[in-house]
């Protein structure tokens, strides 16, 4: 059985939806499903239409663009179809008919494989050497941690009474990291990440069991162990006095 697939962008492309249809009806697919809507949008028909095919289908579609946003994406998607036994029909590939059933057609796609391989070796490298030439001229700071560019609504969250684990839920971030930020909203003059100095009692503690968080005396003051205790004055002058001697 034939099923056709079709897809444009935007609503004002019923036009082309259309012939879409009828170029698919026309290569003889008994069921076609279509939808308008961008590529990188939630494609429910394409997903209905992959559930729907079943061993010894074929999926045709008019252009590789319609059932995929990249290379990477379309040979996913046949190896995929292929595992299952199902083959892949575009009936436009640069003016080519692809049809995955026959081996013409895989070497195609195994030479496309190469190509999109080869693209993203080609890309990573220019961004290593685009990141190494950043850093030598001190441009490049890196990504900003997700907590620390959501500290202002972490904050507000926190202020209308929301607690650090349902604030963790709402933003989809760790408690750790809510923690954190409230801690040094509390202490601005405590620890930073690598620094170094500081003051111990400044490290993000559990707000009810007033304890440091395990995760962040690994991170922020890199012990290879530790324990969760509660931190008094001694254990605080102490623990400048070692930052001190680290830095």
């Amino acid at each position: 059985m034939l099923v056709g697939y079709a897809r444009t962008s935007t609503e004002d492309q019923k036009a082309g939806l259309q012939a879409q249809e009828r170029d698919l009806k026309a290569a003889g697919c008994e069921k076609v499903f279509s939808e308008q809507v961008s590529s990188v949008a939630q494609r429910n028909k394409l997903q209905a239409c992959l559930d729907f095919i079943r061993e010894g289908d074929a999926l045709v579609v008019t252009k590789p663009d319609r059932l995929a946003r990249s290379t990477a994406e379309l040979l996913t998607i046949e190896a995929d179809l292929s595992k299952r036994g199902i083959g892949l029909v575009v009936l436009s590939m640069g003016g080519e008919r692809l049809d995955t059933r026959n081996p013409t057609s895989k070497l195609m796609l195994t030479i496309l494989a190469g190509v999109a391989t080869w693209e993203r070796e080609i890309m990573l490298e220019r961004q290593r050497e685009g990141i190494a030439k950043a850093k030598g001229e001190g441009k490049f700071k890196g990504r900003a941690p997700i907590a620390r560019r959501q500290a202002a609504e972490i904050m507000r969250l926190h202020g209308e009474g929301m607690g650090p684990v349902a604030i963790g839920k709402r933003l989809g971030i760790s408690r750790i990291s809510v923690w954190r930020v409230l801690s040094a909203a509390r202490h601005p003059g405590g620890i930073a990440p690598g620094s170094g100095a500081g003051a111990v009692t400044a490290l993000p503690c559990c707000p009810r069991l007033g304890r440091i968080a395990p995760q962040c005396v690994a991170q922020w003051v890199g012990l290879a162990r530790h324990r969760v205790a509660p931190i008094s004055p001694r254990q605080a002058a102490a623990g400048n006095q070692f930052l001190s001697a680290r830095g």
